[in-house]
């Protein structure tokens, strides 16, 4: 019997190729779709090395159906796990187009693609902020929706649109994991999370502080209603964060429709303890300053990980002191992440669609 593929679009990204790992490991077969835009080849080559098993990878753009049609008429591919998107809630308030073009578009892209090529089982990577500012901490997947940036309401919208496509076509499966903020490296040292630019997140911005490639971090307010005045994230190493996907592909094959889980440990944060825990894992005290608030946060945002833990059969693992040390772990060992690498795979292993 031939083996059936997972496309993973995004697959080159921080979560999306930790969980090709996962996959690769479990003995997946995994195509890897990817326009490389905030993400680089190089972290394919990398998840060569760490399994020693290459990925399909192929280089083309969520937005494009003819090329996604092409993939999925070249392999036996059975369900998708789909990372593509923008993703930054601060840059989504500023360019808030470009976000539900590329989001939502390329999301009813991808579920013609899937449609027209007979494969209906899909995990799609939401998010926390779904839920806007909860009335309830830690938050329940019941808990009301109401996205407060751009960025929260597209993955909010495209809930919604793999929802009614389950509810119009029964034999449709789709697993939503909304989760928290992932944070930390593969334990190997060898991959990590690897922003273009300036990062977006605490995690990767602190560690670039550690390394000397930005002067210090700015804390965006210290006047919310917390222990400390910090927002509260509920940090989630990204190797548990990967295995939640794998977890939520086994549950689709029980052909439950569309479900939805929070994936987080069910432990909030501050952001001033997490840099005092990064500041552990790398022997010294880390540079930041206090400034105005970023709009689209809000105070706290912990999961109730409950159902997950139930029903999937996941739970997260490893600890906050896992998830520093093996941030510094991948930043000390790649101060420039995986900079200086050509960021496109050799000719034949790669199709550009123009």
């Amino acid at each position: 019997m031939v083996q059936k593929a997972v496309l993973v679009t995004g697959g080159a990204g921080y979560i999306g190729s930790h969980t090709v790992i996962e996959l690769l490991n479990a003995g997946r077969e995994v195509v890897i779709y990817d326009n490389l835009d905030n993400s680089s080849y190089e972290a394919v080559r990398r998840i060569e090395k760490i399994t020693g098993k290459a990925p399909i990878f192929y280089k083309a753009d969520i937005l494009d159906k003819k090329a996604l049609l092409e993939v999925f008429g070249r392999h036996a591919i059975d369900s998708v796990i789909h990372f593509a998107g923008l993703k930054a809630v601060g840059e989504s308030t500023q360019i808030p187009l470009d976000y539900y073009y590329n989001n939502i578009t390329g999301t009813i892209i991808l579920l013609q693609a899937m449609k027209e090529s007979n494969v209906k089982n899909i995990v799609f990577s939401s998010s926390a902020t779904v839920y806007g500012e909860p009335p309830v901490i830690p938050i329940p997947e019941t808990s009301p929706t109401d996205a407060k940036s751009p960025y929260g309401r597209t993955k909010l919208f495209v809930e919604h649109i793999i929802r009614d496509l389950c509810t119009a076509e029964k034999d449709w499966n789709a697993g939503l994991l909304r989760y928290f903020n992932p944070a930390g490296a593969h334990p190997s040292g060898i991959l990590g999370e690897n922003p273009t630019g300036i990062p977006n997140n605490l995690m990767p911005f602190l560690a670039q502080v550690a390394v000397g490639k930005r002067e210090f971090l700015s804390v965006f307010g210290d006047d919310y209603p917390t222990r400390d005045g910090t927002c509260i994230r509920d940090y989630i190493h990204v190797v548990d964060l990967a295995k939640g996907h794998l977890a939520a592909l086994k549950k689709l094959e029980e052909n439950p429709g569309c479900v939805e889980y929070n994936l987080g440990t069910g432990v909030g944060s501050t952001v001033l303890e997490m840099i005092h825990a990064f500041d552990k894992a790398v022997g010294r005290e880390l540079p930041y300053k206090i400034v105005a608030r970023r709009a689209g946060d809000v105070p706290n945002l912990t999961a109730d990980p409950t159902l997950a833990n139930k029903e999937l059969g996941w739970k997260a693992e490893l600890s906050l002191d896992d998830a520093c040390n093996s941030l510094w772990n991948w930043q000390s060992n790649n101060p420039q992440g995986l900079e200086g690498f050509p960021a496109d795979a050799p000719k034949e292993a790669v199709i550009n669609y123009l």
